[in-house]
């Protein structure tokens, strides 16, 4: 053990990845697709003995003693680890190029689930290794959001934090346990990967129940705990559990919007209780409101389509646009089976313009969700209430609390600060598709969809307009450097980038 802790994160990671590629050989061995189960195994032995090698060869040095550095690590894993684990899967595939096989890899490492093969041209072990892949990235993100991030103020905690982002002072004025790093991640892993697979284990159990195939139900359960929306069937559509089957998922998908569903130890709150944060608040508050404007829609503006008095067509419309909504503001990027009867019900021409709006917010902080974050549009909301109450009553005083002081004025500045640097980044990363003949809105949308980690997008919004795998080398670069960037997020590349700066 006291080895692991002098190992670099990356060659721990790539240790890691090679061990799990056990997995998809014994699948692939199973249905006697041999091809699969030599490419998956082979690589993984070759990566493993690599990583002994190297592992013994750096044994006496010691690594991530330094929080920038592990900083600048994970950012190294998010664009190498991918070519390591694109090995088997190019090998595997043997019909496409290593690049495809790259961006899949970052695609599902950065839980985008960006979908650049149609799902009937993957066998079942490649399937698994997307979902895999997948699933670990959404572990990595968890830990590294308690065990990196929190002590630096990024991801999200600079919010309600009292240091500037890359400093290490959180609210209260007490200072987290810097002198070591690496136990610290050695600790938050110790902690959340149990609780990350037990969820798993009983998503994939209560699947099972409801009718899906053992597959599916695995696929998905590690889909929805990753928000990557990786499916091999096409998502609920081609499931068997229907209506369950997406409440189940539905319940699931709530540890998305606040990292209070699954731990305390990164809250800054007086107040306990899941019902008291502001991040859950406030998706609840979406993904019930939104619904029920659909609704009413029909009754204001749609009443030509008919079914009017229908209540059971009122339920699956409300359902459909409610578990669409907390999908994709999830970042995960499953649609209703409903959610057609949802578009007709309510007459929207262009739903898809609600989908963008929904993952550019995000979901919660220290999630497995991308997005602006949940707590930084908390806090914009905040400060323009109390910006609005100060144009009628000059004089009148906010809420005294110290978290909420912080919130309204320092809190607020750095989410806008962030909110205007991650629409610069779309605005760029937009220009750059369009820069190789990618019509605007197809640009937008892709844009869009990297930077806020929700692959899906491309397929529900576009709608078979736009095939990923025909896009020449440039978008499929472009698009992978904005999925890592989405998920370190920009602040993070600054801190990196300038580290002199957030230095006590």
């Amino acid at each position: 053990m006291a080895l692991l802790y002098r190992l670099p994160l990356l060659l721990l990671l790539t240790g890691v990845a090679s061990i799990s590629m056990i997995v998809p050989a014994v699948v692939a061995l199973w249905t006697e697709s041999f091809h699969d189960a030599r490419s998956f195994f082979y690589s993984g032995l070759i990566g493993l003995i690599f990583c002994a090698l190297i592992a013994f060869a750096m044994a006496n040095r010691l690594h991530n003693r330094n929080a920038i550095r592990q900083l600048l690590a994970l950012l190294g894993t998010f664009l190498v680890l991918p070519a390591i684990l694109a090995v088997p899967f190019y090998e595997a595939v043997q019909t496409t190029t290593f690049l495809n096989a790259y961006f899949e890899m970052v695609s599902s490492l950065s839980t985008t689930g960006m979908p650049l093969f149609p799902a009937e041209r993957l066998s079942m072990a490649e399937h698994l290794w997307r979902a895999q892949v997948a699933w670990m990235g959404g572990l990595l993100t968890w830990i590294a959001a308690a065990a990196i991030l929190a002590p630096l103020n990024l991801g999200g905690f600079e919010v309600t934090s009292l240091g500037e982002p890359g400093q290490d002072i959180v609210a209260g004025a007490a200072r987290r346990d810097t002198a070591n790093p690496a136990t610290r991640l050695a600790k938050s892993a110790a902690v959340l990967a149990p609780t990350y697979a037990l969820l798993t284990l009983a998503l994939w159990v209560l699947l099972l129940i409801v009718g899906d195939t053992p597959f599916v139900a695995l696929v998905h359960a590690m889909s929805v705990m990753s928000t990557s929306g990786i499916s091999p069937v096409g998502g609920p559509e081609g499931a068997s559990s229907g209506f369950a089957g997406e409440a189940i998922m539905a319940v699931f998908l709530l540890f998305a919007l606040s990292r209070m569903t699954f731990s305390q130890d990164t809250g800054t709150r007086h107040k306990s209780g899941l019902l008291n944060d502001p991040e859950f608040r406030l998706g609840m508050a979406i993904v019930i409101g939104i619904p029920v404007l659909l609704l009413l829609r029909h009754f204001f503006a749609a009443l030509d389509i008919g079914d009017q008095n229908n209540f059971l067509a009122a339920i699956r419309a409300f359902w459909g646009a409610a578990f669409t909504v907390l999908s994709f503001l999830t970042t995960h990027g499953f649609a209703s089976v409903d959610w057609v009867d949802a578009q007709a019900w309510s007459g929207l021409e262009t739903p898809g313009l609600i989908l963008l709006g929904l993952a550019l917010i995000g979901g919660g902080v220290a999630t497995t969700a991308g997005g602006v974050k949940l707590l930084r549009v908390f806090a914009l909301i905040i400060n323009g209430m109390r910006e609005v109450d100060r144009l009628v009553h000059p004089s009148s005083v906010g809420r005294s609390g110290l978290v909420s002081r912080q919130t309204r004025r320092e809190g607020a500045f750095i989410a806008w600060v962030f909110f205007m640097i991650f629409a610069i980044t779309i605005a760029v990363t937009t220009v750059a598709f369009a820069a190789f003949n990618i019509p605007f809105e197809q640009s937008l949308v892709l844009a869009l969809a990297s930077l806020t980690n929700c692959g899906p997008l491309v397929e529900v919004v576009e709608a078979g307009r736009l095939s990923l795998i025909e896009l020449g080398p440039g978008p499929k670069l472009i698009a992978a450097v904005a999925m890592v960037m989405g998920r370190l997020e920009m602040l993070a590349l600054v801190v990196i980038l300038t580290p002199d700066l957030w230095r006590d």
